[in-house]
């Protein structure tokens, strides 16, 4: 029956949506947002660092220390993950360059090119005479409207979660005019005998020419907010993915693909990354700020609180089968797979067990992430453990990582412990279940 039911998914579901997942464009997306992981993991340990004040006693030199020079160290923060869309795009536009077979640096520079074009530079006003003359009399004010930078500024709102959209948007329509402007042989072309560093500079100028007067008219000259109308037209996308329903979705899906073979991680997660990376740059922002942190349903929520151990909370599981297990198997794969899903590595598990079309195993692969999922969201909501706010290295420790990802926050780290022992108790049944049929196996051969 399995059987069955796994060639009915594969041809009927798998398929197109491994299609899907691979389709250039979506492709471009993941690889571009993936590859600003290193430095959204490495700028959040920054703000992990810069408000260890907030749960280490005050009178330590070290925490005294760190309040004093607190906003120098989130500095590598402030030009690094709050500002993610600018090396987004760079990595969306590499990426769908390289799969037109077209120069993947070009298509990279037009891009930012095109996104940086829809931020409009303002510029900061001079004090007026009426100003001046306060000043010459205050020495405060005058020390105030001295550290006043001038000339022009962008603002890095749209640097970051905020342009997110608009980002993927500039580098698909720029490498589109660059694919078109080479396909169709509207550009400059160079004899062989020119370096090929330099031909591709002279190939680039009708694309750049395209794209800078394309661009520059629509938000400079006609002072269209793109920012603005992109940011009404995806609020409700961005909100709907908040929920708590959107979550178990989420949950449901990934664990669904999973047990009938197909990669539910990189199915969803392509889908999904852009949105978590947003809810996760506001929290971030609101954060560093000292303001409300709203969202709940960013990345680190999922990593730290649901696929503990990896997806499927196969971390339960490991356990059961390293010090419960009466079968040589069971207990063989069991201790071999356990240190790897403490850092969150359960191919072992998934591949080794296996759960893959495991009757028994498939149900609670499935809900037990569901369970800790409504856990975790209400215990979120309530206010018993703070929202995610970093992006802590995904192979750290359970525990480990949940303290760090909601701002180094104690109660997070008795919560991800709590549901790792709930997911021991949930699996158990069931890993009863399975363990005997491995003995009657074993004693049968």
């Amino acid at each position: 029956m399995f059987d069955k039911i796994a060639q009915f998914l594969d041809e009927k579901l798998s398929t197109p949506m491994a299609k899907l997942a691979e389709q250039r464009h979506l492709r471009a997306i993941r690889d571009g947002i993936i590859a600003t992981l290193p430095i959204i993991i490495v700028a959040s340990m920054f703000m992990v660092i810069a408000f260890l004040p907030n749960s280490l006693p005050a009178d330590w030199g070290f925490t005294q220390w760190i309040m004093e020079h607190q906003t120098k160290i989130l500095l590598p923060y402030r030009v690094s993950m709050y500002i993610m869309t600018l090396y987004a795009v760079f990595g969306i536009g590499y990426s769908l360059a390289e799969s037109y077979d077209l120069d993947g640096l070009s298509g990279a520079i037009l891009s930012e090119l095109a996104f940086l074009l829809t931020i409009i530079p303002t510029s900061i006003p001079a004090a007026s005479e009426a100003v001046q003359e306060l000043a010459a009399n205050n020495v405060e004010l005058a020390d105030y409207l001295s550290a006043v930078p001038t000339g022009f500024h962008l603002p890095m709102a749209n640097l970051g979660s905020g342009g997110m959209f608009i980002g993927i948007l500039s580098a698909f329509l720029a490498v589109e005019i660059f694919r078109f402007t080479n396909k169709s042989g509207f550009k400059l072309s160079m004899p062989p005998q020119v370096p090929a560093s330099v031909a591709r500079s002279f190939e680039a100028l009708t694309p750049t020419a395209i794209v800078l007067l394309l661009f520059a008219t629509v938000t400079m000259f006609l002072e269209i907010n793109v920012h603005g109308i992109v940011a009404t037209i995806v609020s409700p996308l961005i909100s709907a993915s908040d929920t708590l329903p959107s979550v178990l979705i989420i949950i449901f899906l990934t664990g669904f693909f999973w047990v009938f073979g197909i990669h539910g991680a990189s199915i969803v997660g392509s889908l999904a990354r852009p949105l978590w990376l947003i809810l996760l740059e506001e929290n971030t922002t609101a954060f560093v700020a000292g303001e409300a942190v709203q969202n709940i349903a960013a990345e680190p929520f999922y990593q730290w609180f649901i696929w503990i151990g990896g997806s499927g909370a196969t971390l339960g599981l490991a356990i059961l089968l390293a010090f419960r297990s009466k079968s040589t198997y069971g207990s063989t794969l069991g201790k071999t797979s356990l240190v790897p899903a403490i850092f969150n590595i359960n191919e072992p598990m998934i591949f080794g067990v296996p759960i893959v079309l495991n009757p028994v195993l498939m149900i609670p692969f499935i809900f037990i992430p569901v369970i800790n999922g409504v856990i975790a969201w209400l215990a979120t909501v309530w206010g018993w453990v703070n929202p995610v706010v970093a992006n802590a290295p995904w192979t750290l420790p359970g525990p480990i990582g949940a303290f760090l990802a909601t701002g180094n926050d104690w109660r997070a780290l008795v919560l991800n412990a709590l549901l790792i022992l709930l997911s021991v108790a949930l699996y158990y049944p069931f890993f009863r279940i399975y363990d005997n049929q491995l003995v009657t196996e074993e004693t049968e051969g």
